[in-house]
C-alpha cells in the first residue's frame, strides 16, 4: 500500500503540470489567448450571423478609425439599462469613423429575440449572435454589457465597462468614451481596463 501511495505521488509530480486551464495555457501580454485576449493583442477576423441569419465578418463591420464590440443581452436588466447609452454611443461616433457592433452570446436568446429586442428598443447598430460563445470565449467576455475597443489596426486597446453607473445617473467615469476619444486622436489609451458589471453570459454547455 505504501509503494502504491509513493507511485501515485510521483505520477502527480510528473504530470500534474499538464492539467491547466485554457487561460493559463496562454502566453503573456500581447497574445490572443484560448480564453480571453490581452490588451495590446490583435483580434483576428471572425464570422458570425446577424439577427437575420446573414453571415457577417469583423472585417466587413469594422470602422475606419476603430471598432467597439459590446456584448449585450435582451433579458439582462443591466444591459437593458444601457440600451439608450449604447445607441447614442453608436450614433455619436459613427460619423467619426468608429463602428459599434453588438454581440449576443447568450445560448438562451434566439435570433428572433435579438431582432425583436432591437426593434423595440431602437437599437440600430448591427448585432451578431455568438450562439456557441466562441467569440465571447476568445475575448474573455463574462457579463452583459461588456465592451472591447479595437484600434484601426485591430488591436485591443480597452476592455471593460461602458461607464460607472448602472442606472445612468451620476456618471463620474465614462471609461469607454474616454478610450474612444483617445483612439480617435491617435493617442494611447491611458485606462485600458475597467471591470465590467452586469449579468453573466449564459454560455452553451
Amino acid at each position: 500500500m505504501k509503494k502504491l501511495y509513493t507511485c501515485t505521488l510521483l505520477l502527480l509530480a510528473l504530470f500534474g503540470g499538464a492539467f491547466v486551464s485554457p487561460a493559463s495555457k496562454a502566453g503573456g501580454s500581447g497574445e490572443e489567448k484560448a480564453f480571453g485576449t490581452n490588451v495590446g493583442a490583435t483580434v483576428n477576423d471572425f464570422k458570425l450571423p446577424d439577427a437575420e441569419g446573414k453571415e457577417r465578418t469583423l472585417a466587413s463591420l469594422k470602422g475606419q478609425k476603430g471598432t467597439v464590440l459590446i456584448f449585450i443581452s435582451t433579458r439582462c436588466p443591466v444591459s437593458n439599462a444601457y440600451n439608450e447609452r449604447m445607441e447614442k454611443l453608436a450614433r455619436d461616433y459613427s460619423a467619426r469613423g468608429m463602428s459599434v457592433v453588438g454581440i449576443n452570446a447568450n445560448v438562451t436568446e434566439t435570433a428572433q429575440d435579438i431582432k425583436q429586442h432591437a426593434a423595440e428598443k431602437g437599437l440600430t447598430f448591427t448585432i451578431l449572435r455568438d450562439g456557441g460563445n466562441k467569440i465571447a470565449d476568445r475575448l474573455g467576455a463574462q457579463v452583459t454589457p461588456e465592451a472591447f475597443l479595437l484600434n484601426p489596426d485591430g488591436k485591443l486597446v480597452y476592455r471593460g465597462r461602458i461607464d460607472n453607473s448602472r442606472s445612468g445617473d451620476s456618471i463620474t467615469s465614462s471609461d469607454l468614451r474616454e478610450a474612444i476619444d483617445l483612439t480617435l486622436a491617435g493617442q494611447p489609451v491611458v485606462k485600458t481596463e475597467a471591470r465590467a458589471f452586469g449579468c453573466s453570459i449564459k454560455r452553451a454547455s
